[in-house]
């Protein structure tokens, strides 16, 4: 009876070995099927965006994307998430990496992986031009307006402990939740809210970004905990656009002068995975 105990504690020992190292492998499991699917906003111009000419999902963050497969030597496929889903939906399985304007914080280092920061950005807060509101702080007490699932609702409170946050599906929602009156302030990253103003066309005028940074963002793409062969692959295919000049061509293409948004240049580096 021992020996056949020994014998079947082996046998579970090393079949559970197996299938943890299967499931470690993820990289290769993309190389088999051919394909790696990447979870994306397509709500968030311009990091990613349905194109209304083309249908298709196009961005900042689906370039970086693209890249990486075409070094994996497979075809990306793009798959529309929630802000609120996106942890879930890579630790489930559902999709093999983020591009979903993904910041980087303490908190999530315990759920998911990090590429290198591929984008670093600040939180601001965009009110009427009429409301008398000229700083943060005048929040206090009002109603503001953002995406549910993000980093916003916590950032605001920090900032404005007595301010009453609602939250929506999406940026566009409760952008247009603020033009229609039922907030005093709507809060996304800076890059978001110049770009929704720049929607608004003559009646920008109305509307002012608020001064003050409610934090500093550092984006990055999500990868599965302890997929080592996939975060190398990715993290070195972005080191590879930052040193080739081609990360600063993508940065540029979407975010440059030529664009809504009107950068005159980048101010950061893909360089490092540390916050």
């Amino acid at each position: 009876m021992r020996i056949n105990l020994k014998s079947l504690l082996a046998t579970v020992l090393a079949a559970t070995t197996l299938v943890s190292v299967a499931r470690a492998d993820q990289l290769a499991d993309i190389k088999k099927k051919g394909e790696i699917v990447v979870g994306v906003l397509g709500t968030d111009e311009p990091n990613s965006f349905v194109d209304p000419k083309t249908r298709e999902i196009v961005g900042y963050e689906v370039d970086l994307a693209n890249a990486i497969a075409r070094k994996i030597g497979v075809k990306a496929t793009f798959k529309q998430i929630a802000v609120a889903a996106r942890i879930p939906e890579l630790q489930q399985g559902r999709v093999d990496l983020l591009a979903a304007s993904l910041t980087h914080n303490k908190e999530r280092e315990s759920q998911i992986d990090f590429s290198l920061t591929t984008f670093v950005t600040g939180q601001k807060v965009m009110v009427k031009a009429g409301s008398g509101i000229a700083d943060v702080p005048q929040l206090a007490g009002k109603k503001v307006l953002t995406v549910k699932g993000g980093t916003q609702e916590e950032n605001v409170r920090k900032a404005v402990p007595s301010v009453e946050v609602v939250t929506f599906e999406t940026t566009q929602q409760a952008f247009q939740a603020l033009q229609q009156g039922k907030g005093a302030g709507y809060v996304n990253d800076e890059a978001t809210l110049v770009n929704d103003m720049a929607k608004l066309g003559p009646a920008r005028k109305d509307y002012r970004i608020l001064p003050t940074n409610l934090s500093t963002e550092p984006l990055a793409l999500g990868i599965r905990k302890n997929e080592p062969a996939l975060k190398k692959v990715v993290d070195d295919t972005l080191a590879e656009l930052e040193k080739s000049g081609q990360a600063d061509k993508i940065f540029m293409k979407w975010y440059g002068p030529s664009t809504k948004l009107q950068f005159d240049k980048r101010s950061f580096k893909i360089d490092s995975d540390k916050i």
